[in-house]
């Protein structure tokens, strides 16, 4: 895409990383209790026409992004790479002008016995 004299190669819609307070694990603890995990999106995606009009029409809106994850993040499962599938699919239903999304899903203090900050999924998906 052009802009005047500008060659635009890629762009994408950025939320690096959301923390939100979720019940999802193995243990059915973990499922009762909840954690805290981070999700972090990054979504290719034309914004040509809202870098020309200042609309917000002419792109993918962080904040819609934000609340579809949401939505996926308040389902309990069991599994991250389960959550990181359906926020995928959400993504990619809901926003029609999404051409790829990398996603990465780490749970804070995981209990797994050991002094681990995080641990987590990262996938990366094309329509």
């Amino acid at each position: 895409m052009r802009i005047g004299s500008m060659k635009v190669k890629n762009s994408r819609i950025l939320l690096p990383r959301v923390r939100f307070y979720a019940h999802h694990g193995v243990d059915p603890q973990e499922q009762l209790t909840g954690a805290y995990f981070h999700v972090g999106i990054e979504a290719d995606t034309d914004f040509n026409e809202a870098m020309q009009t200042d609309r917000l029409e002419g792109t993918v809106s962080y904040a819609d992004l934000y609340e579809s994850i949401k939505t996926e993040m308040d389902i309990p499962s069991k599994l991250l790479e389960h959550v990181a599938g359906r926020i995928l699919q959400r993504l990619f239903d809901d926003f029609s002008s999404i051409s790829r999304i990398r996603l990465t899903l780490t749970k804070e203090n995981p209990p797994m016995g050991a002094d681990c900050r995080e641990a987590g999924v990262e996938i990366e998906a094309e329509r």
